[in-house]
């Protein structure tokens, strides 16, 4: 990950923070010098990461041992320069993402069925106070067809890196200018990097 020093972050507790509000992931594997991805929602453990694939998808059959690029998308927007004090500046773009590395392990089925359990549990609980679905609602053989047709891993993180390009580069008065801007927008992704403008830049 390219990181200019003004945009780094390592704080693990704010980058394990912002990979469990957006789990969703983007996961790179290379095979025959070609890059290959996934996309799937992460458990985010304190020392790692669990997901699963669809046993068809051709990354579940190179995986299992396999270095991982596992990278997590915050929040993002657009920076108009006419919001800034100084001039001759051009358009760009607020971000923040997470990348997150390590070799990965196959699952045994155990551990699938508690990775199963884990997700719905951290994803029906919010849905509260509709009574949270379980695999338990599953007939037993339907539920043994599906975990046949999927493949759990773990990667135990060797790095983690987040970049928080927000701005950081401009004056105080430019970021307070960009912060006003991207409130009067309103829409919920310039009010999110307003607001880690607002935890994160400094303004």
């Amino acid at each position: 990950m390219y990181r200019p020093r003004a945009f780094v972050m390592d704080d693990r507790a704010v980058l394990l923070a912002v990979m469990r509000e957006h789990p969703f992931a983007t996961i790179a594997a290379v095979k025959d010098g070609a890059v290959q991805f996934a996309y799937a929602p992460m458990m985010v453990d304190e020392d790692g990461l669990r997901f699963h694939l669809a046993r068809a998808n051709p990354v579940a059959a190179l995986a299992d041992g396999a270095a991982l690029a596992i990278t997590f998308r915050g929040p993002d927007a657009y920076i108009s320069p006419d919001w800034y004090v100084t001039e001759h500046l051009v358009p760009t773009w607020n971000y923040i993402a997470v990348e997150a590395r390590g070799v990965a392990r196959k699952q045994t089925r155990d551990e699938l069925r508690t990775l199963l359990d884990d997700l719905s549990a951290g994803h029906e609980t919010p849905l509260s106070p509709k009574k949270p679905w379980t695999m338990d609602k599953l007939p037993a053989q339907r539920a043994d067809a599906m975990m046949n047709a999927i493949v759990g891993f773990a990667v135990n993180f060797e790095s983690v890196l987040g970049k928080f390009k927000l701005s950081q580069n401009r004056s105080a008065e430019d970021i307070s200018n960009v912060i006003a801007a991207l409130e009067a927008r309103g829409d919920a992704r310039s009010l999110a990097i307003a607001r880690a403008m607002r935890e994160y830049a400094k303004a």
